[in-house]
């Protein structure tokens, strides 16, 4: 992820951490409606609830599309190690089997050797 791509998607959540405090605002502006002595106003409630719910919507989006582009992002993906230590492994297993075969062959030659 390169540094303009990571400063967008910092400026992005930053974005969604102010949508989320205005959402906590509308919440507390319903809460304090809800418990006015003379009764809540429909239209107040009305503009904050469907306001909220767009707000929720939009930070899901959002997230959403944050979680998916920090997924794509594979900082080892061009490493070469694990093929690099593979490939090691396997040079050790047919030095192995080398040796091995070199000491059946010593013994085939002792058994042909004494018949």
């Amino acid at each position: 992820m390169d540094s303009q791509n990571q400063n967008t998607s910092f400026q992005r959540l930053h974005h969604v951490e102010k949508r989320i405090v205005r959402v906590l605002e509308l919440a507390g502006g319903v809460m304090d409606e809800l418990s006015n002595s003379t009764g809540p106003r429909m239209e107040f409630m009305n503009n904050h609830c469907r306001e909220f719910m767009q707000l929720i919507k939009d930070i899901q989006v959002t997230l959403r599309e944050e979680i998916k582009s920090a997924c794509e992002y594979r900082p080892f993906e061009k490493c070469d190690y694990s093929s690099r230590i593979s490939n090691e492994i396997c040079c050790k297993k047919l030095e192995f089997v080398g040796e091995q075969l070199n000491g059946m062959k010593q013994i085939i030659d002792q058994y042909n050797g004494a018949v």
